[in-house]
Order: structure tokens, then C-alpha cells, then sequence
């Protein structure tokens, strides 16, 4: 029996119809929408280790075998590309020379590696727990309001890390920021959801025309003939004690891979009008823990499922696992051209500080959505407090030393949103004085306007 059934005649979507993940197009399209899903999430995966400091080749290959690793544990039947997440770069570059800037040396990398191969052990654990109890747990633990508000903090977070980037060149990052907001507005499908990418793209040509790129690292590997190499692999430095110090700073980006993970689940679910998608929300966490400790084990970022492929999914209405069989391959193919990863190290800092500035931004946004998404009710005090306090403990980084143990803005700020939620509703409650999350917020007439 064949992995994959022909959709049709192989060539086209009839209106209303989708490609489900069992099905695929001709081989001919399967590959260009391949193709498509390397492109969109190309740009985001990329800057990872541009801001880190990790190798970009070294997470081009974990990204495409972490993908390959998912469909492989989900059976096929779930859709998805696990590209570089965004919630490592804080307490990745907290080992690095400070004020966000990416880490410098080996040594730094292998201390960061312990934290993302722990990150991994951790998230496939609860994956292994969701598949044997299911997910209403989970649930309990992290509502709406404070799943929101981890992920939030955790751009916000970032925001100075953005402007130490974009003052190092305002007028490139002003031109970078401007192109991104741009291709956003203007462009409907896969150009609209590439937007940073396009972003990054103009920038880096307004570098070239103003003489603000150094091709030397590159010239380099050309004249040596060094078209086809291994990545870098970098192995973690469990001895370390630093490296165990800053271990807490990991933690709550396991519960933004969780949340994440629902969220692409359930999104596939609604998608393609199939709820049995939802039963493999373990298996989905699962892989994800799994494909985040092999890269953590080798010198690779934590990988997460990507919003921008959902996006190419969503406007091509192919949710064909075999597409993204072929862009995990050609981003394993990719991975072994030393070439790819220089010329990406010669994007300035004034066009990183430019797309950061709205990357990060674009992170609390999220979590802002998954609060109108649940109908979260902020006129409740308990709601209130959990995220007033959780923020301003992330964007000013509170820091608190426990030992050898190092505690920033991010963990503080997770750990404040769920005791105040959890305590503070069990208070409430007991009090009866009606300052509890009372539920989602109920409408009273037409939604998004006055009623009629």
C-alpha cells in the first residue's frame, strides 16, 4: 500500500476541495510546494543562529532532520515543518557577552546546548504524558491568560536586545523595518506570510548599494573551493556549572513549545475539517522533544513547529506530509554548503536590528492573540494582575540569583503569571469576591461591533 494516495489527477485542487496528509499532487508540484515551505520558513529559521551565535548550517540540518523526525513519529498524518524557535534566543544569548548580543565562542555554545537539550528532554516528556492522560491538564495548568502571557513576555523581553542591534545602523534598520511592514500590507498569500524574509532580502540590498556588506569570510570559501562541507558540531558542556546555572532560563520556553504545538494541532484540525488531528497532540510533542534534543546533543537550536508554513498551507490548501518530506531534504541538502552559512553571517546588524524590532514585537502579538482568540476577560483582577506583573518583571529583567542558579526576566515573569493566576483564583473563589477568571467574556450582540 502506497504511504501517499493521488489526489485527483495529480495536477490540480478542485475549488473547496484540500490535499489531505494522506494524499499528494504529482511528484513535478509536490516538489515546487516543497520548495514553497523551505522558502517561507527559510527567513525566520535563519535568523536564529544569526542572533545566537550558533552555526547556521549546523541548524539548517537539525531543522530538516528534526522535520523528517516528526512526520516519522506522527505517522505521517500531521503536517508540519519544525523550524529554529524564537523562544531559545533569550536564554541562549544570556550565556554570550551581554546586552543580547550572540554568543562569541565555543565554550558559550556548549554551556547554551545543555539548556536546549534539557528543553527537549523536558517537552517530550510532557509529550509522552499527554499522549498516555491527554491534554485537559495541561490545559488547567496554562489557561488562555497565562499561556498568553508567556509567550508575550517573551518578545517583549527581547525588545533591548532589538534596539542595540538597530542603532548600530538606523537608516538600514528603518529600510529593513519599512520593507517588512510593506510586504505584510501589500501582498496577499506566500508573499504576505515571507514578509521578514522579504524583509531581510531589501535590506541586505540596501546594504550592497551603500557598501555596508564584507563578502571576505565568503571570498574565502570560494577560492579554497569549499562549495560542500560538514556543519560545525558542538557537543554541550554538561560539566559545566555555568551552564546549570542559567538552566532555569530554558524552562519557560518548554511551555511555549507547548502551547505552540496545540496550537499548530489544533489549526491543522480546523484546517482540514478533521478533529482526530487533535489525538495527536502527544505525538506531536513528543517529536518535537525528540527533534529538539538531537539538535541540543550536536551544536543545533530547539526547533518548534512554524506558523509561516501553516500560512503556506492555509493559501494552497495541500496539507500533503509529502510536501514536507521534500523541504526537509532539500534543508538537509542545503545544510552541507559552508557557503550558504557565510554569505547569511554578512547580513549587517543594522538589517537584523531592523526585522528584530518587528520579529519580536510580531512575538507578543501572539500571545495578545491567543487572549482574543479565548475571549480572555481582563476586567477580572486575578487576569489583571497575572499579566501586569508577569510583563513588567520580563521587559524591565528582574534578575534573581539562588546559589549558582541564575533566574532572569523570563522565568520570573512565567513563574509570577501562573502563582498569581492559580493562587490568586483559589483565594478569590474561596472569598467569593468575584476577582476569579470567571471564563471567556460572553457577547452581547454582533461580534467586532455595536449591536444592531
Amino acid at each position: 500500500m502506497p504511504i501517499w494516495t493521488l489526489h485527483g489527477d495529480g495536477r490540480r485542487v478542485a475549488p473547496g476541495a484540500v490535499v489531505t496528509p494522506s494524499e499528494r499532487l504529482g511528484w513535478g508540484s509536490t516538489v515546487a510546494i516543497g520548495a514553497q515551505h523551505v522558502v517561507a520558513m527559510f527567513g525566520a529559521t535563519f535568523l536564529v543562529p544569526l542572533l545566537t551565535g550558533f552555526p547556521v548550517s549546523t541548524t539548517l540540518l537539525f531543522s530538516g532532520l528534526g522535520t523528517l523526525l516528526f512526520l516519522i513519529l506522527t505517522r505521517n498524518k500531521l503536517p508540519s515543518y519544525l523550524g529554529s524557535s524564537f523562544a531559545f534566543i533569550a536564554p541562549i544569548t544570556a550565556f554570550g557577552p551581554g546586552q543580547g548580543k550572540p554568543l562569541d565562542s565555543p565554550e558559550q555554545i556548549g554551556q547554551a546546548l545543555v539548556g536546549v537539550f534539557v528543553a527537549g528532554i523536558l517537552l517530550a516528556g510532557i509529550g509522552f504524558l499527554v499522549q498516555a492522560t491527554g491534554t485537559r491538564w495541561l490545559e488547567k495548568l496554562m489557561p488562555p491568560v497565562v499561556s498568553g502571557a508567556i509567550v508575550a513576555l517573551i518578545g517583549l523581553n527581547l525588545a533591548p536586545a532589538a534596539w542595540n542591534n538597530f542603532k548600530t545602523d538606523a537608516v538600514l534598520a528603518t529600510i529593513t523595518l519599512v520593507a517588512c511592514i510593506l510586504f505584510a500590507v501589500l501582498f496577499r498569500g506566500i508573499l504576505g506570510r515571507v514578509s521578514i524574509f522579504l524583509g531581510v532580502v531589501v535590506g541586505y540590498i540596501a546594504a550592497l548599494v551603500m557598501g555596508k556588506v564584507d563578502f571576505s569570510g565568503v571570498t574565502a570559501l570560494i577560492e579554497s573551493n569549499q562549495w560542500i562541507g560538514l556543519p560545525t558540531f558542538h557537543l554541550p558542556s554538561f560539566g559545566d556549572p555555568v551552564a546549570w546555572g542559567l538552566l532555569p532560563m530554558f524552562l519557560p520556553v518548554v511551555l511555549v513549545l507547548v502551547a505552540e504545538n496545540v496550537g499548530h494541532v489544533r489549526g491543522v484540525a480546523t484546517m482540514t475539517g478533521d478533529p482526530t488531528v487533535n489525538t495527536r497532540t502527544g505525538r506531536a510533542l513528543l517529536a518535537d522533544g525528540l527533534a529538539t534534543t538531537l539538535a541540543g546533543a550536536f551544536g543545533g537550536s530547539g526547533t518548534t513547529t512554524y506558523g509561516e508554513n501553516i500560512g503556506v498551507m492555509a493559501a494552497t490548501r495541500i496539507y500533503s506530509t509529502a510536501a514536507y518530506w521534500v523541504a526537509g531534504i532539500i534543508a538537509v541538502l542545503l545544510s552541507f554548503s559552508p557557503v550558504v552559512g557565510a554569505v547569511l553571517f554578512t547580513i549587517p546588524s543594522g538589517v537584523i536590528g531592523g526585522v528584530t524590532t518587528a520579529l519580536y514585537g510580531l512575538i507578543g502579538v501572539i500571545g495578545i492573540k491567543i487572549w482574543v482568540d479565548n475571549q480572555v476577560d481582563f476586567s477580572r483582577p486575578v487576569n489583571q494582575y497575572t499579566v501586569a506583573v508577569a510583563f513588567v518583571i520580563a521587559i524591565a529583567n528582574f534578575t534573581m540569583d539562588l546559589g549558582q542558579l541564575q533566574f532572569g526576566g523570563i522565568v520570573l515573569g512565567t513563574v509570577a503569571a501562573l502563582v498569581i493566576y492559580h493562587a490568586g483564583n483559589a483565594i478569590a473563589r474561596a472569598r467569593k469576591t468575584g476577582a476569579d477568571d470567571g471564563g471567556p467574556i460572553v457577547p452581547i450582540g454582533q461580534l467586532g461591533g455595536d449591536p444592531d
